[in-house]
């Protein structure tokens, strides 16, 4: 297969993880015989740096006119520090999601065995939590139209919701359980907001659709109380923009690092991959920055255009990196290897997944990982 990708890396630790991610993708060309094409484009505070805008035409351009968009991270501190800054990167990611209709974001949340005494959270909580967070994305009071007084002293935002935009994200995620464990759980606050209670109807029709799944509803304040009592409870878990938001960052702490959660973003001609952390910059150029969920959000990538047993490799890859403890600071603070390093090793073991003998004094230096 031929794809053509827009390397959004961003700010922060963007480049260095997304650079993992090619590489990841490098090692599936190497073993599969596919054909990546990368191209990259500015985007975030580098771009407000730069062209004095968050979001740049050529980037828009090139994003709506190839296969697929593999995004690092926004954001950085003089802008995040300054609430009267008239720009702002998060416009731009805001803006990306909107133009490229990208209504669904997905965000996979697993506990993984060899990392359960990682989380904060008790083992026997987390033990078998396998969730997928289907989240609307360009809806709800992030795009509703907002209002600032004279004075500066009252403010609003709407929170707008259409059937439209509910029924065709819903569809997507009652699919996505149907291939599961065939349970959904509607997310909203219906017993105050008017645009939840329209979401708990349209989801009630739509449920009759899928009459193999079964569907259940909880308010937002219970969902994440839950959410730490008993994550494995939850199989699809279904929501508006904001909640959908909080919620997958609450989720973010079961695996014991947001650095291991990727996330796609769809719509009907347009996709996008990305890690759901920040740009983190205190981290950026120390060679500490968790690769592993750009890497898996390049595993997504591929699910996307059904290559299956291709995400299936780089899964392979970072499930053998996290049972030899071959990770980075977050998740190994007594002998962890760097950004980089965990990328070579995940490169290598998708290209040589056979062969088994370790050679672990070369993995720290920096050398080939399979001998």
């Amino acid at each position: 297969m031929k794809l053509e990708i827009a390397v959004l890396s961003g700010d922060g630790i963007g480049p260095e993880v997304t650079s993992q991610a090619i590489k990841a993708l490098e090692a599936i060309m190497h073993r599969f015989d596919h054909t990546f094409t990368f191209k990259d484009a500015l985007v975030g505070a580098i771009a407000i740096d730069k062209t004095g805008n968050p979001l740049p035409d050529e980037t828009l351009h090139l994003c709506a006119s190839t296969d697929a968009v593999l995004f690092g991270a926004i954001g950085d501190p003089k802008y995040d520090n300054n609430p009267s800054a008239p720009v702002r990167p998060e416009q731009g990611l805001l803006r990306l999601r909107k133009e490229l209709g990208l209504y669904a974001n997905i965000r996979p949340v697993k506990a993984y065995d060899t990392l359960l005494d990682k989380s904060p959270l008790k083992r026997e909580i987390i033990e078998g939590t396998d969730i997928s967070i289907y989240r609307e994305l360009t809806g709800g009071i992030y795009f509703g139209k907002k209002h600032l007084n004279e004075e500066g002293t009252i403010a609003s935002d709407l929170c707008e919701y259409s059937k439209e935009e509910i029924e065709r994200i819903s569809h997507l995620a009652f699919k996505a359980a149907q291939k599961r464990r065939k349970k959904l759980t509607l997310v909203d606050k219906a017993n105050v907001l008017e645009s939840s209670r329209l979401w708990r109807k349209v989801v009630t029709e739509i449920a009759k659709e899928y009459s193999d799944v079964t569907v259940d509803f909880l308010f937002v304040d219970n969902a994440a109380m839950q959410m730490i009592l008993n994550p494995s409870q939850f199989d699809v878990i279904l929501t508006e923009n904001m909640f959908g938001d909080i919620i997958s960052d609450e989720a973010s702490v079961i695996g014991g690092s947001i650095g291991l959660l990727a996330s796609a973003s769809i719509g009907d001609t347009c996709c996008m991959f990305e890690p759901i952390h920040g740009s983190y910059p205190q981290a950026t150029g120390k060679g500490i920055a968790n690769p592993i969920a750009a890497i898996l959000s390049a595993a997504m990538l591929l699910e996307h255009f059904d290559l299956m047993e291709e995400a299936r490799a780089i899964k392979d890859g970072v499930e053998k990196a996290l049972e030899l403890n071959l990770t980075t600071p977050d998740l190994n603070t007594i002998n962890p290897l760097t950004t980089e390093k965990v990328g070579d090793f995940i490169y290598d073991y998708i290209l040589n997944p056979e062969d088994s003998n370790m050679n672990f004094e070369n993995i720290h230096v920096g050398q080939s990982t399979i001998i």
